[in-house]
């Protein structure tokens, strides 16, 4: 059995590169990275897919392979097709960032595979990750008594939230039917998700209207809060969006946290789009009230231009979070027993979980807030130009002034469908590849989104899609009988 162990282990030990052979793959690895950055600013923000991923196929071997033949193949079958979401012309959906500094964090943190689950294993690793929540609740505004979670995005940390919401409010299976959740038709198609997987999908779910900018319509939610009461059900969560995904609407968060207290229903905020604009004075004129919610949902890899992977859960108290959460495992005593605060994995769903926090950390504290201030008021700015200069040509419909940074609209020409125009004009965008932006469904029309958030995007981008919007209306809109 010892001559086994050690042909294994002399096997085995190919997984452990010696440091020559990782200067070499890491300087590989660093010129990869560093000719992709270069040449970003060339190559396209979109290209349509022609099968290049098929490369991937080839099946795995017990050989080893080499770097330079894999980073070709990433190359080709990864990068050259769809959304590149390093590019400043990402003006679709909402972008995600990316920023430098970040890519090294995560580097180190798998280099040291630092497990930031428990304290017990990281003291060190668990405290930057409650300082980063602690500045979080800091910034929206929450009292010292509040806690959270760094996430894999807004899905876990909504769905983190309703679970706590759930546990707090005392919301047992056999209340689902009679309980009620009110929303707008405009909140992330996550928090359905997370509704079912919550197990509430049972609950009488209400869809709440919205006013003329698509922000929840507080009058008319507290009329169906009175209703349900007076129906013998049983209100308990409002869902509010600072930053919808359609048209970036900011719902009147203050005036609904004052509803819910009297109502007592329990306030969630996903924020995971607009909360980090609070970080500039332009975002802190809309974002009102947050600081009245019960729990509140950020994405740092969007107002923090984190790589993707990114989210945060806050909560008012943190103890809802432990209720909800608290596990307990005869394996893990000895952890427990060594740990004087609330570990990570005492408040989310997550035992197993990557250290999220250096990729954090690591460019706050290299870059200071100040630039990621600038960038964020830089945004909103961008989409108040651009809707201001649509504004000012003839044919463009346009959705409402920008709350933040997403302008929806579309072109409207002098005969034939509407839709099909526009259709045709986010078709084209997307084939000219330089800049990508999406489309939505608003009441059932067809709109074409601008949504700037990339930390890469700036007036150069902005001013180009201008110009091919110009150029492509009138082109198609001979089509149309436009002159």
């Amino acid at each position: 059995m010892l001559n086994r162990i050690k042909e294994l282990e002399n096997r085995a030990n190919g997984l452990e590169p010696s440091a020559a052979v990782r200067e070499i793959i890491t300087h590989q690895a660093r010129d990869f990275a560093e000719s992709f950055l270069e040449k970003l600013p060339e190559i396209n923000t979109f290209e349509p897919n022609t099968g290049q991923s098929e490369f991937l196929d080839e099946p795995f071997s017990e050989d080893a392979g080499e770097l330079p033949r894999l980073l070709e193949t990433l190359e080709t079958a990864v990068l050259k097709e769809g959304i590149q979401p390093a590019s400043g012309g990402h003006m679709g959906y909402i972008p995600g960032g990316g920023i430098y500094p970040a890519a090294l964090g995560d580097f180190l943190a798998d280099v040291t595979n630092c497990y930031s689950g428990v304290s017990f294993a990281s003291p060190g690793g668990v405290r930057m990750e409650q300082l980063l929540v602690k500045w979080m609740t800091g910034l929206v505004g929450f009292p010292a008594n509040s806690g959270g979670d760094l996430t894999s995005g807004g899905s876990v940390a909504n769905l983190t939230a309703i679970v706590t919401a759930r546990e707090t409010k005392n919301i047992r299976a056999r209340d689902v039917d009679n309980s009620c959740i009110y929303m707008t038709a405009d909140a992330h198609h996550c928090l359905d998700k997370s509704i079912r997987a919550a197990g509430l999908a049972d609950c009488k779910k209400r869809l709440v209207p919205m006013d003329e900018h698509f922000r929840m319509d507080a009058v008319a939610l507290e009329q169906l809060v009175i209703e349900d009461k007076t129906s013998g059900l049983r209100p308990w969560l409002i869902i509010t969006s600072a930053g919808t995904t359609d048209t970036g609407a900011v719902d009147p968060v203050a005036t609904i946290a004052d509803l819910a207290r009297q109502h007592d229903l329990w306030l969630h905020v996903d924020a995971a789009y607009g909360g980090f604009f609070l970080l500039c004075e332009e975002g802190r004129q809309v974002l009102k009230g947050l600081d009245k919610a019960h729990s509140i949902v950020l994405d740092p890899h969007k107002g923090m231009f984190l790589p993707y992977g990114s989210g945060a859960v806050l909560v008012r108290d943190i103890e809802w979070l432990a209720q909800a959460h608290g596990y307990q495992a005869d394996y893990m005593q000895d952890a427990k027993i060594a740990a004087e605060d609330y570990s990570p994995a005492d408040l989310s769903l997550e035992l197993t979980r990557p250290f999220r926090g250096l990729r954090f950390w690591l460019p706050l504290k290299l870059f200071g807030l100040a630039p990621f201030r600038a960038a964020l008021s830089e945004k909103i700015l961008l989409a108040r130009y651009f809707y201001e200069q649509l504004d000012s040509t003839p044919g463009w419909e346009l959705g409402p002034y920008p709350d933040l940074s997403v302008v929806a609209f579309r072109f409207v020409p002098g005969q034939g469908d509407a839709d099909a125009f526009n259709k045709q004009i986010v078709e084209a965008v997307q084939a000219d590849g330089k800049v990508f932006i999406s489309s939505t469904l608003i009441d059932g029309v067809f709109y074409l989104r601008l949504a700037v958030l990339h930390f890469r995007t700036h007036l150069a981008q902005v001013d180009y899609l201008l110009h091919l919007l110009k150029g492509l209306t009138n082109e198609l809109g001979t089509q149309y009988g436009e002159q």
